[in-house]
């Protein structure tokens, strides 16, 4: 009989996906994990019934998650990644050359090791660049211990249910502010606001208290069921919300990058909020 895998992550409803070929399936001490493949998406990664990643579609998150903080900041040198066990936001960020070090913390090995092997292009050699420092350790756990600042923080966390809740808490991002240089600024995964409201709700709450700019921006994933995904966007230099398309084009050409999603204008586009995530983002 044909599998569909179920994604469940919405009690009021579900989204299934014909598993042509299970390629990995295991519970790890953190969670279920299953890798399959998809007619239409391609190699499909799903923890704990939540749809993570797939061949199809990943570049839209990773190249926004990346290049609009990298970008907007112009000269970042040290980048944190929280989770990104599968490598796609190491490899957009390890893109830019003047990048010196990036330290990705990942709470479960085992989600590198078959990323690895089963999804080799999506790291595409990230993993074996001499400016990244693979730590397996709680994210959480991470930022409150360690003494290192960054210009960059990308928190590519799951949604919060299970191990990736605590990095949706005020006491984390209370830890993750204080790791930032002057400038710096952190971005992160905050789900789609029209089913998941709550969520960028709270970080927004959180942002405000720590930041002089509190907002998100948004882009379309197909595997994101629900309309367009909001992505946290916090610093304390408002002058980052204010570079320029042109200046952001320089930045991207002196970058040397090629992209499939992300622009310079879809960069300074992705701000302009619709109304109804506009309120979630400032309410008052």
């Amino acid at each position: 009989m044909t599998r569909w895998v179920t994604e469940t992550l919405h009690p009021e409803m579900h989204t299934a996906y014909r598993c042509d070929r299970v390629l990995y399936e295991t519970r790890t001490e953190q969670q279920h994990l299953v890798l399959f493949e998809n007619a239409l998406f391609g190699r499909m990664l799903a923890l704990d019934g939540i749809i993570q990643v797939t061949g199809r579609d990943e570049f839209i998150y990773h190249e926004m998650m990346t290049h609009v903080p990298l970008l907007a900041h112009g000269r970042a040198r040290r980048v944190l990644v929280i989770g990104g066990g599968d490598g796609g936001v190491a490899r957009e960020v390890l893109r830019h050359r003047t990048v010196e070090r990036v330290v990705m913390v990942e709470i479960d090995e085992s989600v590198v090791t078959f990323s690895r092997q089963y999804l080799p292009e999506i790291s595409a050699g990230a993993f074996d660049d001499p400016r990244l420092d693979l730590v397996i350790d709680d994210g959480a756990d991470f930022v409150a211990r360690t003494t290192e600042r960054f210009d960059v923080i990308i928190v590519d966390s799951t949604d919060p249910v299970g191990p990736g809740a605590v990095l949706f808490s005020d006491d984390f991002y209370g830890h993750a502010a204080s790791r930032l240089a002057d400038g710096g600024v952190i971005v992160t995964q905050n789900g789609v606001p029209f089913l998941q409201g709550d969520e960028l709700v709270s970080t927004m709450t959180s942002f405000r208290a720590r930041f002089r700019v509190a907002t998100c921006f948004i882009a379309t994933i197909p595997t994101y069921v629900g309309g367009p995904m909001a992505m946290g966007f916090g610093t304390t230099d408002p002058g980052l919300l204010e570079v320029g398309e042109a200046e952001l084009r320089a930045r991207f050409a002196a970058a040397g990058l090629r992209t499939r999603y992300y622009s310079p204008a879809v960069h300074k586009g992705a701000f302009a909020l619709p109304g109804y995530i506009e309120r979630l983002v400032r309410p008052d």
